[in-house]
């Protein structure tokens, strides 16, 4: 338990930060950026909306997998983390995570198709693929707090 009481106050710190860098990016830099790309380039023009629409929704399930996480964190320092309240909180990690990654495949696809250069359609696939990455890595975590639960309440019945 002492590991986790400094833990837990840096991850809380952390999430803040990422939280408002991801508003900031939603609200200001995506769309403004998308913006000045279709005054420069009429041939981009028709990419504005569908680009601001796909950078907002992404980070909109990263933001909600930010909020998911804060409420997980408060079940850690409560000791509560290993019951069944936990896994709807699990589950709309799962479920935000995939909406994003969905989101961001329709952008990768307006970006492929429109693009000259290979590069950024490889980052952007590169991305993709981390996407991909980490709701494996949550289905499989998912799984396994899953069965930790089961064990604790096995545990707690038989005491």
């Amino acid at each position: 338990m002492s590991r986790r009481v400094g833990v837990v106050p840096l991850l809380r710190i952390a999430l803040v930060l990422l939280f408002v860098l991801l508003v900031f990016l939603q609200t200001f830099a995506f769309p403004g950026q998308f913006a000045a790309l279709a005054r420069e380039d009429a041939d981009l023009a028709w990419a504005r909306w569908p680009l601001t629409a796909v950078a907002v929704g992404t980070l909109l399930g990263f933001e909600v997998v930010v909020v998911a996480t804060w409420k997980l964190l408060g079940m850690v320092e409560r000791d509560r983390i290993f019951t069944t309240d936990a896994l709807p909180w699990v589950d709309l990690i799962v479920r935000a995570t995939a909406a994003g990654g969905a989101v961001f495949a329709v952008g990768f696809v307006l970006v492929g198709f429109a693009a000259e250069d290979p590069g950024l359609p490889l980052l952007l696939f590169l991305v993709l693929v981390g996407i991909v990455v980490v709701e494996l890595v949550v289905l499989v975590l998912r799984s396994l707090l899953r069965q930790a639960t089961a064990l604790r309440s096995d545990l707690d019945g038989v005491i």
